[in-house]
């Protein structure tokens, strides 16, 4: 599975492929790091080091109280252990949720919307006899270009259950006011609420979709009708194997962005988990832990565990994809 992962990567060369070199190649190799040196830098300062810096962290005790900083000491695993027993990250009984728990449980309904229906719109967009394609292209793919605060911001207006115009459309349809939903400030509505929220933003994945659905050969769907194949069959048989690629990569991004879940909460419901610790999500947790409750080295702790989690979850996903995405003209052992 690493061989696949790393296939077509360029290798750094090594101390003896640098020495057998023509003098060519090695002002080539020399001219290219200096080229691609502001990057390199930049990764090493404001990306490598603060990693360091966190794994090293979460085995001391750096904690900030009234603005002051204490004493790094080294507690070797007891952030590890701590964690392993804290309920606000592990609760799955008794009144709410741990944080951990509300993040794959709303992932759980969230994440076959944001799959199937930017597929299900793609699909619209590339029949044939649809008029004025590119005007919906556009206008599906307008809202994500909106800054996600400023779409958060509106949305909350939108559902707001006193002035927002949704629940006052539903009153001038007759719904009573009591009947109204209390979106965000429900716990029966909130994950709803999260999600409407989410579809404004599908216009990338419904663009990736349909790019992936042009570059089907449409010799393969007059095949398939002249062996008697339906919409279903032909969708089946020969859409999906060949959109496969484009499903996987929106699929690793999805669950990516689904463990780092945190502007939405944090705007809607100002990070306090409300309604009834409903929308404590890891990410938020994590963010409480290190701005809130300024314990470096515990949060230093929950974003490692957030790093191995979207590590092992994005290495099933590739270990998976073997047995259903399709790559055209790709050999399999």
């Amino acid at each position: 599975m690493f061989q696949e992962l790393n296939r077509g990567l360029p290798k750094l060369p090594t101390i003896r492929a640098y020495r057998e070199m023509t003098p060519l190649k090695r002002r080539e190799m020399r001219e290219g790091l200096l080229y691609i040196s502001p990057w390199l830098i930049g990764f090493f300062v404001f990306t490598f080091l603060p990693i360091l810096a966190s794994l090293i962290f979460s085995f001391m005790n750096l904690r900030i109280t009234d603005g002051i900083t204490s004493t790094p000491k080294f507690v070797g695993l007891d952030n590890y252990a701590q964690m392993v027993k804290d309920p606000q990250i592990w609760s799955i009984s008794g009144g709410t949720r741990g944080s951990l728990w509300i993040t794959l449980f709303f992932g759980a309904i969230s994440l076959p919307v944001g799959i199937l229906l930017p597929l299900g719109i793609a699909l619209l967009m590339n029949a044939r006899s649809l008029k004025g394609q590119m005007v919906f292209r556009s206008a599906f793919y307008m809202p994500y270009i909106i800054p996600f605060v400023a779409a958060v911001f509106l949305w909350g207006g939108m559902l707001n259950p006193e002035s927002g115009w949704i629940n006052r459309a539903l009153i001038s349809l007759g719904v009573p006011k009591e009947s109204t939903p209390n979106w965000a400030n429900d716990v029966n509505w909130v994950y709803p609420t999260y999600v409407i929220m989410g579809i404004w933003g599908i216009g990338n994945a419904m663009l990736i979709f349909l790019a992936g659905l042009q570059g089907v050969p449409t010799d393969l769907y007059d095949a398939a009708k002249v062996d008697g194949a339906n919409g279903w069959q032909s969708f089946w048989k020969v859409t999906f194997p060949m959109i496969s690629p484009v499903i996987f990569y929106n699929l690793v991004l999805g669950v990516v962005f689904l463990f780092q879940y945190f502007l939405v909460p944090l705007v809607v419901n100002q990070g306090t988990g409300r309604p009834g610790g409903a929308t404590m999500f890891f990410n938020l947790y994590l963010y409480k832990t290190f701005f809130t409750f300024q314990n470096m080295s515990y949060g230093a702790t929950m974003a490692w565990l957030l790093f191995f989690l979207i590590l092992i979850v994005t290495v099933f996903l590739f270990w998976s994809a073997k047995y259903w995405v399709y790559y055209a003209g790709d050999k399999r052992s």
